[in-house]
């Protein structure tokens, strides 16, 4: 990498010790452009891009990039696993009980894992993850009215 130009997404992949597949770039490309996707959704990107690829290819493919930690996966209780391009932060989320939209909020205090735990019981606590729950401004505004 040259300069302070920002590395391509099969340089990404390469650094991150992944083969470089163009079903990989497009799941990569998808979910970094959207907002919290779920396989389904990231499935449908990804076939916008690259053509046929089959639903239990996006999961492996899933899999892997959130191994390697490029992606991160994001499973509210009682909603499908989501999937985000923000990875390398403690950062927490925000979701609709009405609509199920997902939200990034940064950590409330400090760096990570942002939380102290009151007991740790000896683990090495590395990440905490907080889900505040409520309703967005579109369905609140859809219920009081």
């Amino acid at each position: 990498m040259t300069g302070s130009r920002a590395p391509n997404t099969a340089e990404v992949l390469r650094d991150a010790g992944l083969r470089v597949t163009a079903a990989r770039v497009a799941l990569l490309e998808t979910v970094r452009a959207g907002d919290h996707l779920d396989a389904e959704a990231i499935a449908s990107g990804v076939r916008d891009r690259v053509g046929h690829i089959s639903l239990q290819a996006v999961y492996e493919g899933l899999h892997a990039l959130t191994a390697a930690g490029l992606l991160r996966r994001v499973e509210p209780p009682g909603s499908p696993a989501r999937f985000e391009g923000r990875v390398g932060d403690n950062h927490h989320h925000l979701v609709c009980r009405s609509c199920g939209v997902v939200t990034d909020v940064d950590c409330a205090v400090g760096a990570a894992p942002c939380l102290t735990a009151s007991d740790d019981h000896g683990f090495s606590v590395d990440e905490a993850e907080v889900i505040y729950w409520g309703l967005c401004p579109d369905c609140s505004t859809a219920r009081s009215t």
